[in-house]
């Protein structure tokens, strides 16, 4: 085999890996695990799909909670709530 050929090669093979990484972060197309003989079908949604929706959920339910905290700070921050809360500590 000529350097040339062998170069050829060898670059051939890492733009294969290299583009199949990139597919794989990008699509979840699980082509690594397809070429290692880890999946019989690269292309069936993988629980990653499933992982991205719950942590969405997450976020959408932590937005949802942090709304609720400013929220309630700002009643137990405001002037008129320390107002009521003294007037009832008189009673």
């Amino acid at each position: 085999m000529s350097t040339l050929s062998l170069v050829l090669l060898l670059s051939g093979i890492t733009s294969i890996a290299l583009l199949a990484c990139y597919l794989d972060a990008k699509f979840q197309w699980r082509l690594n695990d397809w070429m290692n003989g880890k999946c019989s079908n690269p292309f069936i949604a993988s629980k990653a799909s499933v992982q991205a929706q719950q942590l969405k959920q997450k976020d959408e339910q932590i937005k949802t909670l942090m709304e609720r905290v400013e929220t309630l700070e700002a009643i137990v921050t405001e002037p008129a709530y320390e107002l009521n809360k003294k007037i009832n500590a008189l009673r």
